[in-house]
C-alpha cells in the first residue's frame, strides 16, 4: 500500500466516518430504532457523555423581563430628566412585582429599587445602576407620625436608554425551543441549561465498546517483575485511559505473543467490539504479524502507512462480522509516543463518531515556540511538547529519546506540529500543537 501523507490519511479516516454516519441514519431509520441505542442517566452523571436526544426550552428563558443589575426600575424618558423621582416599591430576586400599592406596575413619575435577577415591574422599560444614582430623605409629619420618604434621580449627565440592563421575555429561548441537538458532548455549560429546563435526567449515547489489543513477546502483566529482556505492558492501560477519556469504553484484552494462533484467537474476540485498537506488530520486521492476522481475517485495509513522525506504521481498515455492520480497526505502532500520537489522530476522530458526537475531529491550537526545531523534510511530525496555556500560549518541545520514552510523554501535555515542507522553525514562531 502506498504511504499517504497525513492530510490524506485524515481525509480517509473522516470519509469512513460520513460513510457510517449516513449508513447508520439509513438502517435505523428503515429499522425504526437508534442503533446508538441510548440510556437515560442522571444529570449530575452526565457530563462528558454524548446527547442522543436534545434539549428543549421548557419555558420561555428569561421567564420574564429581568434585570441585569441592581439598581431602580423607571420609565427611561423621565429617568433623563435627573429630576428626583418618588421610590415607591422594590422588587427582590424571586419575587413577584408588587410595589407599595400592590398594583404591580410602576406608576408614571415613580421609580422601584430592583435586584439583579428580578423581574421588571409592567411600566418600567430600562434599569439605571445603583452606583449611578443620588437619594434624597425626607421626614413627614409630627415627632408622633413621623414618615420618612425617598426618592432617586439617575446622575447627570449619565442617560439610560429603553431596555438597557434589561434581558426580555422569551429573548434568550422560547418555550418548545430546540437548545442543544443530539450528539453534543455534554459539559458544564449544558448541564446548568438542562438544569434550568427542568430535565432530572438526560438521553445519553452508548459508549462505543473499544477491544484493546497490545502484541509483543517482550509483554508482560503490568504486576509481573519482569525479566532481563522483558518490559511490562503499558499500552494496554494507555490506550483503556485515552479511550474512557475520549468517551468509549475499554476492553482490554489479554496482550498476547508474536504467534499467529494467539493474535488470530484474540482479533476474533475483539468482533463483538464496535472498534478494534491493535497495538504493536504493525512494521516491517520478521515478527510484526499483526497485518498478516488481520488479512487472514478478512480485513479490508485503507491505508498501511502515514508519512508521519512517530506513527508511520499505523494501518487502518475494517473486519467483517456475519449479519452485522464491519468493525473498524487501527493497528498502532507499538512504541507508546506513537501510539498515543495516532489514536488522537485517528482513532479518536472515529470514536468519538461511533459515540454520536457531531464534532468528531482531533482538537489543534495555536501557540509561540519556545526554542527552535530544527530537522529534515518529508515527514508530518507530531512531537511530544508541553504548552504553558496563559494569555500567551507557549509551546516548548519535551527531550525525548524517541517514541519509547514513556517519561518524556508523560512530562508534555500536547504535540507540536511540524509541517512536512518544514527543515527549521525559529524560536517565537507561532505553531499549531495537537491537544492531548
Amino acid at each position: 500500500m502506498p504511504l499517504l501523507s497525513y492530510a490524506e490519511a485524515a481525509e480517509r479516516v473522516q470519509r469512513f466516518i460520513l460513510a457510517l454516519v449516513e449508513d447508520r441514519s439509513v438502517q435505523d431509520q428503515a429499522q425504526g430504532q437508534d442503533g446508538l441505542g441510548a440510556a437515560a442517566v442522571a444529570l449530575a452523571t452526565a457530563a462528558g457523555r454524548v446527547l442522543a436526544e436534545g434539549i428543549r426550552a421548557d419555558r420561555d428563558q428569561p421567564p420574564f423581563d429581568r434585570s441585569t443589575r441592581d439598581g431602580f426600575a423607571c420609565r427611561a424618558a423621565e429617568a433623563n430628566t435627573h429630576q428626583l423621582l418618588p421610590l415607591t416599591g422594590q422588587v427582590r430576586a424571586g419575587e413577584t412585582p408588587a410595589g407599595v400599592a400592590g398594583s404591580g406596575k410602576l406608576a408614571a413619575g415613580e421609580v422601584w429599587e430592583i435586584m439583579t435577577g428580578a423581574p421588571v415591574p409592567e411600566g418600567a422599560d430600562a434599569v439605571f445602576m445603583v452606583e449611578h444614582a443620588e437619594h434624597s430623605f425626607a421626614v413627614e409629619g409630627s415627632s408622633s407620625a413621623e414618615r420618612s420618604s425617598s426618592s432617586v434621580r439617575l446622575a447627570a449627565p449619565r442617560t439610560v436608554t429603553p431596555g438597557e440592563n434589561i434581558v426580555a421575555r422569551g429573548s434568550e429561548a422560547r418555550a418548545g425551543d430546540l437548545l442543544v441537538s443530539p450528539g453534543v458532548r455534554i459539559g458544564a455549560a449544558q448541564i446548568a441549561l438542562a438544569a434550568q429546563c427542568g430535565y432530572a435526567r438526560l438521553q445519553v449515547a452508548r459508549r462505543p465498546r473499544v477491544a484493546i489489543l497490545a502484541t509483543g513477546d517482550e509483554l508482560v502483566p503490568v504486576e509481573v517483575v519482569p525479566g532481563a529482556s522483558q518490559i511490562r505492558n503499558s499500552n494496554g492501560p494507555m490506550l483503556a485511559a485515552l479511550v474512557n477519556a475520549a468517551g468509549g469504553e475499554a476492553m482490554v484484552l489479554p496482550a498476547v505473543p508474536d504467534r499467529n494462533d494467539p493474535l488470530d484467537a484474540a482479533i476474533q474476540q475483539a468482533l463483538t467490539a464496535d472498534l478494534l485498537l491493535v497495538s504493536g506488530g504493525i512494521s516491517m520486521g520478521r515478527f510484526d504479524l499483526v497485518e498478516n492476522a488481520l488479512t487472514r481475517a478478512g480485513a479490508q485495509f485503507f491505508f498501511g502507512g502515514v508519512a508521519i513522525q512517530p506513527g508511520k506504521p499505523v494501518a487502518f481498515g475494517q473486519l467483517p462480522r456475519p449479519g452485522q455492520r464491519q468493525l473498524p480497526f487501527f493497528a498502532l505502532p507499538g512504541n507508546p509516543i506513537s501510539s498515543a500520537a495516532t489514536f488522537h489522530l485517528f482513532a479518536a476522530p472515529l470514536l468519538a463518531a461511533l459515540g454520536g458526537d457531531s464534532s468528531p475531529l482531533p482538537r489543534f491550537a495555536l501557540a509561540e515556540l519556545a526554542g527552535e526545531w530544527q530537522g529534515k523534510p518529508g515527514l508530518t511530525r507530531f512531537l511530544p511538547a508541553r504548552c504553558d496555556f496563559g494569555l500567551a500560549p507557549q509551546v516548548r518541545l519535551s527531550p525525548w529519546q524517541g517514541s519509547g520514552d514513556i517519561a518524556a510523554f508523560a512530562r508534555s501535555n500536547c504535540f507540536l506540529v511540524v509541517p512536512a515542507e518544514a527543515e527549521q522553525i525559529a524560536a517565537g514562531s507561532i505553531v499549531q500543537v495537537m491537544l492531548a
